[in-house]
């Protein structure tokens, strides 16, 4: 799926990293979350709250989850889950549009 329909929107960002980890959140009738994203190439380490559900639509990275001692490759197309309270790091080649879908 590329659109989501009846959707609401956040004007203001989400800005992470000086600007190179960019989000908007995007709320569905039944009141579910999801952020849509943009990564560019580097370094980053993420902290979830939530269980999280990553959705690469483009782009490129290595993915390292908390306690994890590999980096597997993701590419578009592809996903990968998060634990809640949990953390994941990502080296990101070619630039990355994702969502995320958060759960309890």
């Amino acid at each position: 799926m590329n659109t989501y329909k009846n959707v609401n929107v956040n004007k203001l960002a989400n800005i992470y990293f000086e600007g190179k980890v960019i989000s908007r959140n995007i709320t569905f009738n039944d009141h579910k979350i999801k952020t849509l994203g943009v990564m560019l190439p580097g370094e980053y380490e993420f902290k979830t709250q939530s269980k999280e559900l990553m959705e690469i639509i483009s782009g490129e990275l290595n993915l390292q989850l908390k306690d994890e001692t590999t980096w597997n490759m993701i590419k578009d197309g592809m996903e990968f889950n998060v634990p809640n309270d949990s953390s994941f790091k990502v080296k990101v080649f070619k630039t990355v549009n994702y969502t995320c879908s958060y759960s309890d």
